[in-house]
């Protein structure tokens, strides 16, 4: 299951990540493994989506986001 699988309000544990060069982009950023993620906003679009992670809120674009592979939390 990756990021973009999530609906808004759910929650996810970073497992892994599907692509490595974007992966070292995304950590960079506060995506790293283990850290739990909530699914926030979507744009009126569609693309990007707002998540909270590490106590902040980032945007990803939808590209981004289905590189992150997660497991969902309760």
């Amino acid at each position: 299951m990756n990021l973009t699988d999530l609906k808004i309000g759910q929650k996810g544990k970073i497992r892994d990540f599907a692509d490595h060069e974007l992966s070292i982009k995304l950590m960079e950023m506060g995506c790293l493994p283990g850290e739990i993620v909530s699914f926030d906003r979507v744009a009126p679009l569609g693309d990007p989506i707002a998540i909270s992670i590490s106590g902040y809120q980032l945007c990803l674009r939808k590209e981004e986001a289905a590189v992150i592979l997660i497991e969902r939390q309760p």
